[in-house]
């Protein structure tokens, strides 16, 4: 009985409804020792925490939950990797994971207490009635007025209709003339081996297409030292090389 009176760490009192989980314990003891969160002493807490579970354990009809002796274990471990030197490191990592988790508690629980504050179920709500509404429409508006609502609902309706098919004729329905038709062209009036004009060649295009495939063809054909021009201007003549 003298040992317990003596002793230098005065036991908590454990009630059921306090400790939600061992994240809650361990910030009771922290704060019982009056402990920096972000400078915890595992070796203060460990032995603290161990006889919270056996008391835990004491109680009768009570069973500890998993979560508190999975906690026990990890406190353990990180005590055995703090006392060896070469896994310094590791015991640095895992007691930095452990303070997050007990800052991020910490600041849920916080928001919570203010949370519970705002709200309060101590009320009773009853459900809306269903009602029988009047839909008849019972405003009235001028002639005009209405013909500008028609025309302006009528604007925005065909908005989001596709283009007509005469928006694209003039790129759709023009005729493409490829260059290598009109390789064949040329070709086909020089065969006989006699000399064309230049500007003959260009007599009977029809359309600007016609007469851009027909000056490509020509150049084509030059390039391909099939065909040679000679001469300039409206005297420049077309011939099979």
């Amino acid at each position: 009985m003298s040992d317990n009176n003596n002793s230098s760490t005065p036991k908590l009192q454990y009630h059921t409804e306090v400790f939600e989980g061992p994240l809650d314990l361990l910030l009771t003891l922290i704060a019982k020792n009056k402990i920096d969160i972000c400078d915890i002493s595992i070796s203060d807490l460990i032995d603290q925490y161990l006889e919270q579970v056996r008391i835990m354990q004491e109680i009768e009809e009570m069973d500890v939950e998993s979560e508190f002796l999975q906690m026990a274990s990890r406190l353990v471990y990180i005590k055995s990797v703090m006392l060896l030197p070469k896994y310094e490191e590791e015991a640095e990592e895992l007691q930095k994971e452990l303070t997050g988790q007990l800052i991020e508690y910490q600041l849920c629980k916080q928001i919570a207490a203010r949370l519970s504050e705002l709200i309060s179920f101590d009320y009773y709500t009853k459900l809306p009635s269903k009602m029988n509404f009047d839909t008849t429409y019972n405003r009235s508006h001028a002639p005009e007025d209405m013909v500008k609502a028609y025309i302006s609902a009528v604007g925005r309706g065909k908005a989001k209709l596709p283009p007509p098919k005469e928006a694209f004729s003039g790129i759709v329905s023009r005729r493409i003339v490829s260059v290598s038709s009109k390789i064949i062209t040329v070709m086909r009036r020089l065969r006989s081996g006699t000399p064309v004009r230049y500007g003959e060649l260009f007599e009977a295009a029809d359309g600007k297409s016609e007469l851009v495939a027909t000056f490509l063809a020509v150049l084509e054909l030059v390039k391909g030292k099939r065909v040679r021009v000679e001469g300039d201007g409206e005297d420049a003549t077309v011939r099979m090389i």
